[in-house]
């Protein structure tokens, strides 16, 4: 028989308060209050970015497939095309295409054992083809009796099918329901309402379909309709009315995601438990004609979609921890474009704007930020690295003009060393007093992709990011352990690249485009907050990184910009000053704890 000793490791210990770092599922005994006491870490579901489609798309044939293993069939990319990609977990590869390219067909079934039907396509207009996938090819088969697009379908593979509703031209929304035995389409039950541009999930003999839409008049749907093998039955609605969404899971746990109403695309999440709809976390990115692939509700995946013909690639998991934002102390002067160094209890920045350069310097004891010693060189836009409040370097920015400058910290003053070898500001840092790198940044001919590493006593030229930018996001422990993220090129990037003291490697992206972000940790546990989303709003969004993926995280308070950014890992890190609309700078810190827990009483009577 198993005791909690054996399962556990330790006995039931009494204390007088709750201890103060009990592990997960360890239980205690209160002896102040009489009780006996667990702990358990908050979770939550979220989104983390996956890899890119290597044709960007939208209303592509959905639905076939789980996070892991699934297919995205057709769409238009702008033109209607017959291409197919398979994903495996990580990564998209090209595989053989359908015989009638097509945009808003449906799809259903596994990798292995899937169809598409219906679609609509240059020439023909709406399309009553179906196709079989078996792995490798694709066969063309029995058409539908009714020609019809942005219909719903669900199907556990190609040998049985439900085919819902839909568009036909002139006849507007449908609410013809068609059975596939593997061999023949065959007219079942209809809907209870027409509509087109919906979504599904389920099997042929169970199966829901949701949202939608129906003109004239214009009518975007929030009704959901159960099917029980003969019959539809309407249940209850989405909280969010919409059209062009995706939808994937199961009759009784399933996914409801993205899509469009008047004026625009949404980000919108909701999760089906076979009863009611329950708004989640949104998607990072809010976009219509999307597709999705799941086995359940806690498990999916969502590609491409509008606006923009997007190649994003976005999953779905639950059971994240939960994380949160707290208020720390504020800065003694409240400043934009500054620098930071160190860790949540141990954290110095340097420099930046009250509204011309300040060389001011404030070091944190986990509590209250104290001024101490100036900058030799007041400057903005400068950058950082350093893992305390005793020992932190500052080099480049903008005094102006663009500055080489550099300058270490020994906890009671600045002491310039030798210079960078290429003038910059709004740049990336990270690492120690002696071995930092810097990469990107402004120069006076432009945006620039150097990146220059230091050993203590000289910077050196090293290989070039992939894609040059400014005002990014960085994290990193050393000048061989780096992380660059976000930024603006040509144009507000998502790029993420990761330095191993040799060369620059593309990774998985942000989530969310933006730049004048910050960021905390290294390159395979960082975490990204604040900054500009794209045309200039301040953000207050915050993803996760755990060398793989990112994942989108509790939002701070404030949506900022221009703001430093100090910290160990992806679970313990601070963001301090920055500016806020219509440009006021801002003394405020947060602090940032990667995971919280639930303290629960077990009850003895």
């Amino acid at each position: 028989m198993a005791t909690y000793l054996g399962t556990h490791g330790s006995k039931i210990q009494n204390y007088t308060t709750d201890p103060d770092n009990p592990n997960t599922g360890e239980v205690w005994y209160n002896e102040t209050a009489n009780t006996l006491k667990f702990q358990y870490p908050n979770t939550t579901g979220a989104w983390s970015t996956g890899g890119s489609l290597n044709t960007g798309r939208f209303t592509a044939a959905d639905n076939i497939g789980i996070q892991t293993s699934a297919l995205c069939a057709t769409g238009q990319t702008p033109a209607y095309t017959a291409n197919v990609e398979n994903y495996n977990g990580s990564a998209w590869t090209e595989v053989n295409n359908v015989n009638t390219a097509r945009s808003n067909a449906a799809g259903a079934g596994i990798v292995t054992s899937s169809l598409i039907a219906g679609g609509y396509a240059p020439g023909t207009a709406e399309e009553d083809a179906t196709e079989l996938y078996n792995g490798t090819n694709w066969t063309e088969v029995n058409d539908q009796n009714t020609a019809r697009y942005g219909a719903a379908m669900g199907g556990a593979d190609n040998t049985a099918a439900l085919y819902a509703g839909g568009n036909g031209v002139p006849s507007g929304a449908s609410a013809i329901t068609e059975l596939w035995n593997g061999t023949n389409w065959t007219e079942v039950n209809d809907l209870n309402t027409n509509r087109g541009n919906f979504a599904g999930a389920g099997i042929s003999t169970a199966m829901i379909a949701f949202g939608g839409y129906s003109t004239p008049p214009a009518v975007y749907y929030a009704n959901t309709e159960q099917w029980n093998g003969t019959n539809w039955t309407e249940v209850n609605d989405l909280n969010t009315a919409r059209r062009a969404l995706a939808g994937s899971g199961l009759y009784t746990s399933a996914l409801a995601f993205g899509g469009e109403t008047a004026p625009g695309a949404l980000a919108n999440t909701e999760e089906w438990n076979g009863t009611n709809w329950t708004e989640v976390a949104d998607i990072p990115a809010a976009r219509n004609g999307l597709g999705g692939a799941a086995a359940n509700n806690t498990a999916a995946l969502a590609f491409g979609g509008n606006p923009g013909y997007s190649t994003d690639t976005n999953e779905w998991n639950t059971g994240v921890p939960v994380g949160a934002w707290s208020t720390g102390g504020s800065l003694n002067t409240a400043r934009n474009v500054l620098a930071g160094a160190g860790i949540k209890t141990s954290s110095l920045v340097f420099g930046g704007s009250t509204g011309s350069a300040v060389g001011n310097t404030e070091s944190y004891n986990g509590t209250n930020w104290t001024e101490v010693a100036d900058l030799n060189t007041a400057r903005t836009d400068l950058a950082g690295a350093g893992v305390s409040n005793t020992a932190a370097l500052a080099t480049g920015g903008e005094a102006p003009p663009y500055s080489t400058t550099t300058e270490t910290w020994n906890g009671s003053g600045w002491t310039e060393v030798n210079d960078l070898n290429t003038a910059r500001a709004k740049m990336g840092g990270a690492g120690t007093v002696s071995s930092a790198i810097i990469f990107g940044g402004e120069i006076s001919t432009g945006v620039t992709a150097v990146t220059e590493s230091y050993n203590g006593t000289n910077w050196t030229e090293v290989a070039d990011l992939n894609t040059a930018r400014k005002i990014l996001g960085d994290a990193g422990s050393s000048n061989t352990n780096a992380l660059c993220f976000g930024g603006f090129s040509t144009a507000p990037s998502a790029a993420n690249e990761s330095w191993n003291g040799s060369s620059w490697t593309e990774l998985n992206d942000l989530n969310q485009t933006r730049y004048t972000l910050a960021g905390a940790g290294t390159n395979t546990s960082a975490l990204a907050f604040a900054g500009s989303l794209p045309p200039g709003s301040p953000a207050n969004y915050a993803e996760s990184w755990n060398g793989t993926n990112w994942t989108a995280v509790a939002t701070l308070s404030t949506g900022r910009r221009n703001l430093a950014g100090a910290g160990a890992d992806n679970t313990s890190a601070l963001a301090i000053g920055g500016n806020t609309p219509p440009g006021t700078v801002s003394a405020a810190t947060e602090e940032w704890s990667g995971s919280t827990v639930v303290t629960k009483t077990i009850d003895t009577d």
